[in-house]
């Protein structure tokens, strides 16, 4: 405001009412989407009964007979609960919270193949009976066999880091020393599992397929090195630990090695090889979450938002692929929280759009399109690029906006510092 509007008492506070009126305005349906997106999960976590460790359902309401809907069926991802439970604790339920990060510890002393540590990538949703977390599967008729999902028996690097950032979170709320000691097993679990020195220097992407039959991956993903990078980080800084450290250099090295000042992107990460870098497919996660992940950032970063809208864009939101064919939710909800840790403002067209996916139950559609496509496969024994999101209501999707209406990054612990919202003066 300039010094001629001071002079101007009464005009100036004419101005001032107006500028508070606006701000309302434009506030109102990020509100919005924060009480919806809260009571969605509050709603979804009071369901499962009792107050000890649970995992939630990834995609509740999720029925059907056929082969991809049974896979779905009970099923709770260990990223999407790990975001669940991380904005269960941002909308005023940290008690919720803590019975997803309690499930996270039992499950690695639980595991009826592997007593390493490791969790895997999803789990039986509901309450956990017997200190006992199950992994998903179900009975399949034609053949008389239990059919599991060679993606959900696995260990994904990058999931096993959200997983230590929801104990992270449940530790800053209560300083109970387990939910620490949590998260630095899991991040020395990722350390002696899928680090691999071959240049670029990072960590791989984990283990896939049954047990006793796991297929180590080599390929390195920017978006799971990000994820190490933040949990290692953090966890030092709760606990000065040397190798914990230096996994937080090491992860952050190779975040900052895909950096392409060129094109003002992120590169994916590496091939199976492990060394050979994809150039041309790009994730919009990993394009955006080094601005939540590493506080401060490097100023040249900010310039992705360039190649971000010019390859990302569709409509009023975001997808996940160069060129999408449709809006991916959760994806929409990580631009609106990463346009506030850089700065800028989130229009009120990005949350209505968002806003615009919820379901009868509450939750948000994972895109609504009917299918939309990733350009990535789901593990190492598919055929084509297999890994695609359905018009289904989605934990994480919801989880991620309830998240960027809050204004919290998950990645760091604490609140975004805010930018002017759009439409303010």
């Amino acid at each position: 405001m300039s010094k001629r509007w001071l002079v101007l008492a009464g005009i100036g506070m004419a101005f001032s009412m107006t500028c508070t009126r606006l701000a309302v305005a434009s506030d109102t349906p990020r509100q919005q989407l924060a009480n919806e997106t809260c009571s969605a999960l509050k709603q979804a976590a009071a369901a499962i009964p009792g107050d000890g460790p649970m995992i939630l359902p990834s995609y509740p309401g999720m029925d059907g007979d056929d082969a991809a809907a049974r896979a779905l069926q009970n099923v709770g991802f260990v990223y999407d609960n790990a975001l669940a439970g991380i904005a269960l604790g941002v909308c005023g339920a940290p008690g919720q919270a803590r019975r997803i990060a309690d499930a996270f510890l039992l499950a690695p002393a639980s595991d009826a193949t592997y007593k390493d540590g490791r969790l895997r990538n999803a789990y039986r949703s509901g309450a956990v009976q017997g200190n006992k977390v199950m992994l998903p599967g179900y009975w399949q008729k034609q053949g008389n066999y239990w059919s599991q999902d060679p993606y959900q028996t696995g260990t994904a690097s990058g999931n096993v880091a959200w997983a230590a950032l929801l104990m992270l979170t449940v530790y800053d709320n209560t300083h109970d020393s387990r939910y620490l000691d949590g998260a630095v097993a899991q991040l020395k679990w990722i350390a002696a599992h899928t680090a691999n020195a071959t240049a670029p220097a990072g960590y791989e992407g984990g283990v896939f397929g049954y047990d006793h039959k796991q297929i180590v991956q080599h390929w390195k993903s920017t978006e799971h090195n990000i994820d190490i990078y933040a949990a290692a980080t953090w966890a030092n800084r709760e606990r000065a630990d040397p190798a914990v450290a230096r996994q937080a250099q090491i992860a952050g090295a190779f975040v900052g090695a895909m950096w392409d000042g060129k094109q003002h992107r992120f590169f994916v990460g590496t091939g199976a090889d492990g060394k050979t870098i994809e150039r041309t497919k790009s994730g919009l996660d990993e394009e955006i979450w080094p601005l939540l992940a590493f506080q401060p950032h490097p100023a040249a970063w900010r310039s992705v938002w360039a190649f971000v809208d010019a390859n990302h864009r569709f409509g009023d939101g975001y997808g996940f692929k160069r060129q999408p064919d449709g809006m991916w939710t959760e994806g929409t909800s990580q631009v609106a929280a990463a346009l506030q840790a850089s700065g800028k403002p989130v229009p009120d067209s990005l949350w209505g759009a968002i806003s615009a996916q919820r379901s009868a139950g509450g939750m948000l559609y994972a895109t609504p399109q009917a299918r939309i496509v990733t350009s990535f496969a789901i593990g190492p024994l598919s055929t084509y690029d297999d890994f695609f999101y359905y018009h289904d209501p989605h934990l994480g999707a919801t989880a991620w906006a309830a998240l960027a209406a809050k204004g919290w990054n998950a990645f760091v612990g604490r609140t975004i510092a805010q930018p002017v919202s759009a439409g303010k003066p």
